[in-house]
């Protein structure tokens, strides 16, 4: 299975359990992503994401969006799309 780095998480807001990520590559609903950091390391699937508190398919290069995620993520985390 192979990866592709599209982005860095920028904040992480635990009582939602929501992260945004800044992106450096496209990503869309229905990708799969891998989040690894110094604590984190899972992999799961984007249902969703905004944009601006704004429902998005999809994200390019540069904009921040923000996603449900299964686990607590930091500042600094890899955020991989899996082709």
């Amino acid at each position: 299975m192979e990866e592709k780095e599209v982005g860095t998480v920028d904040h992480f807001f635990s009582n939602i359990s929501v992260g945004m990520i800044k992106l450096t590559d496209a990503l869309k609903a229905g990708d799969r992503i891998h989040i690894k950091g110094k604590a984190a390391d899972f992999m799961q699937g984007i249902f969703s994401m905004q944009i601006d508190r704004v429902p998005v398919q999809e994200g390019k290069a540069g904009d921040l969006i923000s996603i449900k995620v299964e686990q607590k993520v930091h500042q600094g985390d890899k955020v991989y799309k899996v082709v």
